[in-house]
């Protein structure tokens, strides 16, 4: 059996827009403009409400228009909803509010984008032909890469032509941030079971904006043992469980998932062998030789310890009991 991913979907898409009310001088004071959701997606409804402290707007006229055509009015009608258009596209929503010293124009004008967020643990090992994906363990080096998808008119912003604002758990990063830099690289903390990775892409005019995050949860080093056959090689398609039955001579293969670094090869990892409790040294690191005596039967039980010498927080460890 094939260790399986944690996380078959490494693709996340979070869709945000912008919205951005102007109004006169004298309705920046006095009436508040909240839009639900703030950053809608292509399509999705919108909800506009008026607030004032100081006028009262339940006694008042209220008129709605949508790009200079008049959709609704009435007494204290503070709300108005309405759907965000396609991406590139642009509508102005303009509420008159008839107040007594006059009517007063509060223009929302809402373009949706599109935000794509790919995450990779650069540092993950998994072994040969593994079809999941490598997961991010503590102490990981982890690369987020923002895709944001922002229309002006008919045509497509270049990503790499926009400011990027990059966040970690919420937390500005200014040395992450800055012009063309579509991708953030970071290390998580040992303490952190996940990290929120936050990003706002913006075109150099501030006209368009693009907002996304997501949520990147660590775990812990696995390993799985396999049998490595003399002709066949390792067998990654079968697991040994808990009872395997040694024929002659095997060779046990270790693959120690979700651990760094990427290439087991480098002498960062330590390789401690034991059976029935007692240390065997192998040369081999991942791999222990093992026999069964002609005549004999029984059990023993194999058990390995992986250590990370430059990261003290990573380790693995995995025990099951052969027979004979």
């Amino acid at each position: 059996m094939r260790l399986k991913s944690l996380s078959l979907a490494f693709i996340v898409i979070i869709i945000f827009g912008t919205f951005l009310p102007l109004k006169t001088k004298a309705a920046s004071i006095d009436i508040l403009v909240n839009m639900v959701p703030e950053n809608p997606a292509p399509g999705e409804n919108v909800n506009i409400t008026l607030k004032s402290y100081v006028n009262d707007l339940d006694s008042v006229l209220i008129s709605w228009s949508v790009n200079g055509k008049n959709v609704s009015s009435g007494i204290g009608q503070k709300s108005f909803s309405l759907n965000a258009p396609s991406a590139g596209g642009e509508t102005n929503v303009i509420a008159t509010t008839h107040l007594p010293d006059g009517a007063i124009d509060i223009k929302t004008i809402i373009r949706p984008s599109a935000m794509v967020l790919l995450w990779q643990a650069m540092d993950s090992y998994v072994p040969p032909f593994y079809k999941g994906k490598a997961l991010p363990s503590p102490d990981s080096k982890v690369k987020v890469v923002a895709l944001p998808e922002i229309r002006s008119g008919s045509s497509v912003v270049n990503p790499k032509n926009m400011t990027y604002l990059w966040k970690k758990d919420y937390t500005n990063s200014q040395d992450g941030s800055g012009y063309g830099k579509n991708s953030f690289t970071y290390v998580n903390d040992y303490l952190d079971n996940s990290n929120n990775i936050g990003v706002t892409a913006s075109t150099t005019d501030q006209k368009y904006s693009s907002t996304g995050s997501m949520n990147i949860r660590t775990t812990e080093p696995k390993i799985i043992f396999y049998k490595k056959d003399t002709k066949l090689g390792t067998i990654w398609d079968i697991a040994l469980t808990d009872g395997h039955k040694i024929l002659g001579d095997e060779v046990i293969e270790a693959a120690p998932y979700f651990i760094s670094p990427k290439d087991i090869r480098i002498p960062t990892l330590t390789w401690d062998w034991f059976i029935n409790d007692q240390t065997v040294i192998t040369p081999f690191g991942n791999k222990l030789p093992v026999q069964a005596q002609t005549g004999t039967s029984g059990t023993s039980k194999i058990k390995l310890e992986i250590n990370n010498i430059d990261k003290i927080f990573e380790s693995a460890n995995k025990e099951i009991n052969v027979s004979f």
